[in-house]
């Protein structure tokens, strides 16, 4: 019976982009003075499984070049080449290629063999293979290697001997599949030669570029190892996580026609009730943990983005990464990648100084970027900070002016750093392919934007900058305070919420035409939600009303509402799909009884505080009047 490979396909791209990365992340690692060898195998055994899968589809534009990799790879792991820099470019250049290829059969595309045979001539270069070669390139010369078990075996399935068996063969899986040795020796691997001989440590580092993690990144698992992990198709996690969805939402209607119901049953039904909702509750914890991915899918691709950028630049940069473990919403990781990258590339080219300048400023000649990622809350705080030259609120305003944009120039700093968010605002002054065409920042704060994110910029002159991106938890399901304002109904995030109070007359004071309230030893300006939300029949007296005290990333204050109507587990439907984006609003819901709620986003709503409570408390500017 005739098997048909074509339902393999899928499976084979997944993974070789995974080896791809892999590769790329641990030839970022390597220490070219005192290379790890098990680094090295690794990398060499992804090459390998690279090439037997797309030897097995067919696939010959894969298979060639990887397998011209694997000799460079194989000579390396055994000792038998000395990596250097410009070996270990052109590995990654491959790997690009690569990348590239992989593209190209995945969407049934062209492939440009030209640009495949000239990146095969640079690589056998580095193996001698090119008689035109001058010994003085500094690439080596190597005699030619006779033909391994391997390499005779067609690179579909590793083997130490011609008589290995056919069931062997077939339990190696071609090369494709995930080998498990035989369970008396598991740590036997025949893709595995013995190590080399240790070198003696040197204390040499590559001066260019380094990159540091606040974990030391353990090596992938070998073939040996059985994963426990199962590849879903996107879509369907997508499909689960709205019918969990639903089943909250049909949840609190069963709740709400509890609460009505009156019989002697009353008691069962609202023990039934309790229980549903306990389940409900740890189901979608459950499938919500399956969306969640650690940043590392994000951060490790930077490394590759420094190195490269700084080489370019002639700067010589170091990247910091932390908090790569902490997770986020799998649909919030694919849009980050684009601002995350610009950011970076920002802070090289216009934080980051030469490194002249920055020994002249007193400063090492080595610039930091640190790239970190924090949960606080129901946010994740991801921050890019280097340590270079930092905003030139001068020539901000001097550019501003330029593109008649009316402004002050008594402004705060912040409102200086924000305006680098216009559209085509740029203080470059020369055009290149890295920055100066006004095209990016503003890009940026619009693509945070649209997932619910915010950004911020701090920065001091001759120290650096820091972009702050805050950003929610996750995109589905929120716990949340609903309260009533006028005849409608929001949605507060009970993780910004405080306490909710009903003050006395005593604790409402007057700065000019605004309000505070004086409670728990501080200033709380008092925010009206119906005059934001333009709602008229409105409790407007906070005595006799309810004050939210609520607390956001950077202000406190408290929401004036008319009344609680209770806590309750919210499902967060996207407006802008169906109508537009508001302000001060996250998102919506469907309540028990069918109506719409807005779901409230306190970080925009803390924007609309103005008051200085620093000023009011150390003055006293207020009134009881």
């Amino acid at each position: 019976m005739a098997i048909d490979m074509q339902q393999f396909h899928g499976v084979f791209f997944e993974e070789s982009q995974e080896h791809l990365e892999e590769m790329e992340q641990l030839l970022m690692e390597l220490d070219l003075e005192d290379p790890d060898y098990e680094q090295l195998n690794s990398i060499f055994r992804a090459a390998h499984s690279i090439k037997g899968g797309s030897g097995i589809f067919g696939l010959d534009a894969l298979t060639g070049l990887t397998h011209v990799m694997e000799n460079l790879l194989d000579l390396a792991r055994n000792g038998a080449m000395q990596l250097n820099v410009a070996l270990v470019d052109k590995l990654l250049a491959t790997v690009d290629m690569l990348k590239v290829i992989l593209n190209c059969y995945r969407n049934e595309q062209e492939i440009d063999w030209k640009s495949i045979e000239k990146e095969i001539t640079a690589l056998n270069q580095f193996l001698g293979n090119d008689k035109n070669t001058e010994a003085d390139d500094g690439f080596g010369f190597f005699e030619e290697v006779s033909p391994t078990a391997e390499e005779e075996a067609f690179g579909f399935f590793e083997t130490e001997d011609k008589e290995k068996t056919k069931s062997e063969i077939e339990d190696d899986g071609f090369g494709f599949f995930e080998a498990i040795a035989p369970s008396d020796n598991p740590n036997n691997s025949s893709a595995t030669p013995a190590a080399p001989p240790q070198k003696t440590p040197s204390k040499k580092k590559s001066e260019q570029y380094n990159h540091k993690s606040s974990k030391k990144a353990k090596a992938p698992p070998t073939n040996d190892t059985v994963r426990a992990t199962i590849r879903v198709d996107t879509n369907k996690v997508d499909s689960l996580v709205n019918l969990v969805g639903e089943i909250v939402i049909t949840q609190s209607m069963l709740t709400m026609i509890g609460s009505d119901f009156e019989s002697i049953q009353e008691d069962k039904l609202q023990n039934a009730i309790a229980e549903l909702e306990r389940n409900t509750r740890e189901i979608q914890e459950a499938v919500m943990s399956i969306r969640m991915l650690p940043m590392s899918f994000v951060f490790n691709r930077f490394p590759r983005v420094v190195r490269d950028l700084s080489s370019k630049l002639g700067k010589k940069v170091e990247l910091i990464i932390d908090g790569g473990n902490t997770e986020i919403d799998k649909g919030l990781i694919e849009k980050l990648v684009d601002p995350l990258t610009h950011l970076i590339r920002n802070s090289i080219d216009h934080g980051i100084e030469q490194p002249e300048a920055r020994i002249a400023s007193g400063k090492s000649e080595i610039g930091k970027v640190t790239l970190v990622a924090s949960q606080r809350g129901g946010n994740i705080l991801i921050s890019i900070i280097d340590d270079g030259n930092g905003l030139n609120r001068e020539k901000i305003l001097e550019k501003a002016k330029e593109k008649g944009i009316n402004i002050s120039d008594d402004i705060s700093n912040q409102q200086v750093w924000d305006l680098i968010f216009a559209a085509g605002f740029s203080t470059a002054t020369v055009v290149t392919d890295v920055s100066g065409r006004g095209v990016g920042m503003d890009v940026v704060k619009r693509n945070i934007e649209s997932i619910g994110g915010q950004i911020e910029i701090e920065s001091t002159p001759g120290q650096g900058s820091s972009f702050n991106i805050r950003l929610p938890l996750t995109l589905a399901i929120v716990d949340g305070m609903c309260v009533s304002v006028g005849d409608q109904v929001y949605v507060v995030p009970l993780i910004n919420i405080i306490e909710s109070i009903q003050p006395e007359f005593e604790q409402i004071k007057y700065l000019t035409n605004e309000r505070l309230l004086w409670v728990r030893d501080q200033y709380w300006p008092i925010l009206n939600l119906h005059q934001l939300m333009e709602i008229s029949n409105a409790n407007d007296d906070p005595t006799s009303a309810i004050l939210i005290l609520i607390e956001s990333s950077k202000k406190r204050f408290a929401l004036l509402v008319d009344a609680l109507v209770g806590q309750q587990q919210v499902v967060i439907k996207n407006l802008e799909h169906h109508y537009r984006r508001i302000a001060g609003v996250a998102g919506a819901t469907i309540m028990g009884d069918g109506s719409v709620a807005l779901i409230l986003d306190v970080e925009s709503l803390s924007n609309q505080i103005t008051t200085n409570i620093q000023e009011i408390e150390a003055n006293h500017e207020y009134s009881n009047v």
